[in-house]
């Protein structure tokens, strides 16, 4: 379990594709809910920070609102629905959210965890500041990418 990101309330842990009825719907670049609902595509944080770094350097808005998990294992990429009814892409899931529960505006102020606990989930690219959701098949190429980085990275040492 974690914490849902505006409320820090427990709920299902969504990064890590065990989401509840309570998961994501869409925002507009502004931030602002829509009636939309979008996928979100979970991959390990190492590959999804790399991917995040090649998406900004393209020049374009090429990401959309990225969230992470409390532990900062894990990190969300929204996507528009649909796209886990055809995500193939190993060492990461998409889940279909079908709409429900969270919208995404801002993250309220949340206190500090007092001792062991877990960090709330929170935004590393929070809506307003990249495009509406980040293109699937774009992703995919920055996280291959990202993943063959890694690997070479790794093989040097």
């Amino acid at each position: 379990m974690t914490t849902d990101v505006l409320t820090g309330a427990p709920s299902a842990d969504v990064l890590t594709g065990a989401p509840s009825a309570d998961v994501l719907t869409g925002a507009t670049a502004a931030g602002a809910p829509s009636a939309e609902p979008c996928d979100l595509v979970t991959v390990p944080v190492r590959q999804g920070l790399e991917a995040v770094d090649i998406l900004r350097r393209g020049g374009t808005p090429a990401v959309g609102p990225v969230l992470h998990d409390g532990a900062c294992d894990t990190l969300g990429f929204l996507v528009p629905p649909g796209t886990a009814a055809g995500w193939d892409m190993p060492g990461s899931a998409c889940t279909q959210t079908s709409g429900r529960g969270l919208r995404i505006p801002e993250l309220p102020e949340l206190p500090e965890p007092a001792g062991d606990a877990p960090r709330p989930a929170g935004w590393l690219l929070p809506p307003g500041d990249t495009g509406e959701v980040t293109d699937p098949a774009v992703l995919r190429e920055a996280l291959g990418q990202a993943a063959r980085l890694i690997e070479a990275a790794d093989g040097c040492r």
